[in-house]
């Protein structure tokens, strides 16, 4: 919901540091991996108890996914398969951060991260299986141009999860209770995608008949 407002406002402050990547001869793909990975400690911070660090990987972790799209376009490399691999890596991320917790707390916080996780994977089911069929059809969305997959919005998007780790990290005392809240708010995205994309295919699929007949 908060990307197509916050992704503008981020992009020029960030294009410094796309020079001295660039400079650097770094590859988006080696920043999208390297993020991943750095991403990871988290995990094992979280089940030991150290929240504010772990919160400091998650935020570099989300400053690297933000750059490696930035370097490909300003390399000119941009790519399918650099931003299946980014997107891929992405999910795989969120995934592990409500592991975590419930790791770290399999009594208090086992069933919440795991009903945060059911929700997880309805939100990027639903993303991709239309990002799939929007290609098919050739359905574009001019806020998102820069986007390698269709693009398709939420009540819970990457801005959004971000600002959930955020809390939990700082009130992990809190997580049963925001894990919940988190999960209905993934739960209503995951509805309205299925019956908004549905609804979309079926009209792109009405005018791609007709233009044919």
């Amino acid at each position: 919901m908060l990307d197509s407002i916050v992704t503008p406002v981020i992009k020029p402050t960030v294009r410094p540091l796309i020079k001295w990547l660039d400079k650097h001869h770094v590859s988006p793909d080696q920043l999208t991996v390297g993020g991943f990975l750095f991403g990871l400690l988290a995990v094992p911070l979280i089940v030991s108890g150290f929240f504010y660090t772990a919160l400091a990987v998650v935020l570099i972790n989300r400053l690297i996914d933000g750059l490696d799209g930035e370097l490909a376009r300003y390399q000119h490399s941009s790519s399918s398969a650099g931003g299946f691999l980014d997107i891929c890596l992405d999910f795989l991320f969120y995934a592990s951060i409500p592991l975590a917790f419930g790791l770290a707390n399999p009594a208090q916080w086992g069933v919440p991260a795991m009903v945060l996780l059911v929700t997880f994977i309805g939100t990027g089911s639903s993303f991709l299986a239309f990002a799939i069929a929007a290609e098919k059809y050739a359905i574009q969305r001019p806020q998102f141009t820069n986007k390698s997959f269709y693009y398709m919005q939420g009540l819970t998007e990457g801005t959004e999860t971000i600002l959930f780790f955020v809390a939990i990290c700082i009130w992990p005392q809190w997580f049963s209770v925001l894990a919940y809240v988190f999960a209905a708010a993934c739960a209503i995205t995951v509805i309205t995608r299925i019956a908004g994309g549905y609804k979309t295919l079926q009209q792109a699929q009405q005018q791609q008949e007709a233009a044919d007949a």
